[in-house]
């Protein structure tokens, strides 16, 4: 009888034993299973000396800065330790990709980093009294539209050249030439992609939106800028549009050569347009943050709230954000480069 009870006690334990494993193997998968979501967060403050070449040596004081974003999305114990982290951000996979892949998103934001670098040393080198040149280098597609005959071939970041053996000198003249074309009428376009060129065939199609004939895709004009001095920016990795102001400011002394705040550091974010108008950006309440750690003694940030309610200016929001963090840091509203340009004039 003792024999029998031997057994089914180790029997029991093993049994025991299986369920304590299988219990934190099914918790370990549970905790590491993806989520819809991708967690942000303060990154940091980068000089943007580093990534500027010319013959002048670059300021050092000028910094760029970034938001912290997980690559995939984030696993479920991510997400609830997010929770934990003041200033973290969980941002929907639909809202933060709008439909794309993630290689189709950075893709985007490439461009985005592309354009602003060529916007600010375009607008710096005016700014500064010299005659930049812009050249017309095709149309990146941002988006292939439903219904487009090119779903399926052309791809985010792609480089529209010309069509059917015409090569196009301007945005307006690609449109131009595909709205003169009979709907349903067959259309060859030129396309770069990873530096080689490739032909698509496909049909044109009633563009939504506008009603009209096209080749159905969402573009923006790329061009690139040529200066003496000439001027490259390389920010490696970092993506995005919204160091286009800093840009802007390291370019100008750069052109101008003038120092416009030597031995302070000087943070900020916002886009820049040809014209100088600074635009608003997202995560500016993480940038405050980690523009403060940095040691940052000014942040620029965008109030321009054109369309949008005022409670979304990047400015309130890093006012408030600063007072939060409780830091001396000067909050500066900037609509434009200029009032960039003057405060650091006057304040240095």
């Amino acid at each position: 009888m003792n024999n029998e009870k031997k057994p089914l006690q180790k029997f029991s334990k093993v049994r025991k034993w299986l369920f304590i494993i299988l219990t934190f193997f099914l918790v370990f998968i549970g905790l590491n299973w993806p989520t819809n979501y991708y967690i942000e967060m303060p990154g940091s403050a980068v000089s943007i000396g580093q990534f500027v070449k010319s013959k002048v040596k670059p300021p050092s004081n000028f910094y760029l800065v970034t938001v912290s974003e997980t690559s995939q999305p984030a696993t479920v114990w991510e997400y609830l330790f997010s929770f934990t982290q003041k200033h973290a951000s969980r941002i929907p996979k639909n809202e933060l990709l709008g439909g794309s892949s993630s290689s189709q998103y950075q893709e985007l934001q490439n461009w985005y980093m592309q354009t602003s670098q060529q916007n600010a040393i375009y607008y710096a080198a005016k700014k500064a009294g010299l005659k930049p040149k812009l050249h017309y280098k095709g149309v990146y597609v941002m988006q292939v539209l439903k219904g487009s005959s090119f779903k399926g071939k052309l791809q985010i970041g792609d480089t529209v050249l010309g069509a059917d053996g015409h090569k196009f000198h301007s945005t307006e003249e690609m449109i131009s030439y595909f709205q003169k074309k009979q709907l349903g009428s067959k259309t060859v376009i030129n396309v770069v992609r990873e530096q080689k060129k490739i032909n698509f065939k496909g049909k044109i199609v009633k563009v939504k939106g506008t009603g009209k004939p096209g080749i159905g895709i969402q573009l923006v004009e790329h061009v690139q800028v040529e200066t003496k001095p000439k001027v490259t920016i390389n920010a490696g990795a970092i993506g995005g549009p919204s160091a286009g102001l800093m840009f802007s400011l390291t370019s100008y002394e750069v052109f101008s050569g003038k120092h416009l705040a030597e031995g302070h550091k000087i943070a900020g974010t916002g886009t820049i347009s040809p014209s100088g108008k600074v635009g608003m950006i997202g995560g500016v309440d993480k940038k405050v943050v980690a523009a403060d750690k940095a040691g940052a003694e000014v942040f620029f940030a965008p109030t321009d709230t054109t369309g949008m309610k005022k409670s979304a200016s990047n400015y309130l929001v890093a006012k408030k954000t600063a007072k939060q963090i409780g830091t001396k840091m000067k909050i500066v509203p900037v609509r434009t480069f200029d009032d960039a340009l003057h405060y650091l004039q006057e304040k240095y």
